[in-house]
């Protein structure tokens, strides 16, 4: 893929999620409700390794008991536990909640952090989690870079990285900036349902002409 294809890339995106019926990351989906950079925060965290649906219902649940860091945090962690099952490390998930929680309470009055330095110092937070509350919690500009966005950018053609966190400099260097947010839930969607890890479905991709197929050994 040559550089100013990405425009061409990012509508034909948009336009097949749209036309397919994807869906949208459990995570947006809770930012959209009510932009509250806590509540991303937390579903991000339940949602590592963890299946979409699992996480949705999990966040339903956990922030029904308690919606905010000042209350969370006076939740024992075996109701924690209980309310986020059967998410993947759900015990060391509740642990790791109720300390940010505890955190956020005591070093910032409650407030999530806007700053992405600030947010890798919670313990569990890598790079992809600080840029989702960023760019979902706080709109600011940021780019979420996940395996399918390491993976996909890297099969176009698009990039030339060995580790997500390359991708996500080498993507602010090169991505219009347009696209830093938007790139994370298109190519999740895209990631899953299309350009799948083994054996992607190539030949009903509509990027399929865009696409230098890097790595890409067997498809469908």
């Amino acid at each position: 893929m040559q550089g100013d294809q990405i425009h061409q890339a990012m509508a034909l995106l948009a336009e097949t999620i749209e036309e397919r019926g994807w869906a949208t990351p459990a995570v947006t989906i809770v930012a959209t409700q009510d932009r509250d950079p806590f509540k991303v925060l937390v579903s991000c965290i339940l949602s590592l390794r963890t299946r979409d649906q699992v996480t949705a219902e999990a966040s339903t649940r956990l922030f029904a008991i308690a919606a905010s860091a000042e209350k969370l945090a006076l939740v024992p962690v075996e109701q924690i536990e209980e309310a986020i099952y059967p998410v993947g490390f759900y015990r060391n998930k509740a642990r790791q909640i109720k300390e940010i929680s505890r955190l956020i309470v005591e070093r910032y009055a409650g407030r999530v952090p806007d700053d992405l330095d600030e947010l890798l110092t919670f313990k569990g937070v890598g790079r992809k989690t600080a840029n989702l509350v960023l760019t979902l919690g706080h709109d600011k500009p940021g780019i979420c870079v996940d395996i399918h966005v390491h993976r996909i950018t890297n099969r176009w053609g698009y990039l030339k990285t060995r580790t997500p966190e390359e991708t996500e400099f080498a993507l602010r260097a090169k991505l219009p900036p347009e696209y830093w947010i938007a790139i994370n839930d298109l190519l999740v969607c895209f990631g899953q349902n299309q350009c799948t890890p083994v054996s992607p479905r190539c030949s009903s991709c509509p990027l399929a002409p865009l696409c230098d197929r890097v790595g890409v050994e067997k498809f469908r």
